[in-house]
């Protein structure tokens, strides 16, 4: 598998996220339905963002882990979030995560309405090798 990234600006560095990414070669992709931050006995947290950021972050790794691919070839990043205004103080978390693993992504974020229960955070990826 080959990967280019393509920015034709830099300011999108300081963000943890790429404009695009093409990928030739690919053996195999795996689309990864949203993680959020939901307990491995299927219980939606009713905690803050940072605490709901972090497990969503770890069972999005797991499920990668468990496919047999590795989070660095995550393409495609899709963030769901409930307010905005309460994942900006809180995004370092997901910077931190982006930048141990070595993802480069290009990522969309979008503010909705509301999330499954009492969730408040939703990420959906797209990997490949």
């Amino acid at each position: 598998m080959e990967k280019r990234i393509i920015n034709p600006w830099k300011w999108q560095d300081e963000r943890s996220y790429v404009q695009a990414v093409e990928v030739k070669n690919v053996e195999s992709t795996l689309y990864i339905s949203g993680q959020t931050a939901i307990s491995a006995e299927g219980i939606s947290s009713n905690e803050d963002m940072k605490s709901q950021l972090t497990l969503a972050l770890k069972n999005l790794e797991q499920v990668i882990s468990k496919a047999g691919f590795q989070c660095s070839n995550i393409v495609r990043l899709n963030i769901y979030t409930t307010s905005t205004a309460e994942l900006w103080p809180n995004f370092n978390i997901f910077q931190e995560w982006v930048a141990r693993h070595n993802v480069k992504p290009a990522v969309t974020m979008l503010e909705v309405t509301s999330l499954f229960e009492t969730l408040k955070v939703e990420l959906e990826a797209t990997a490949v090798r």
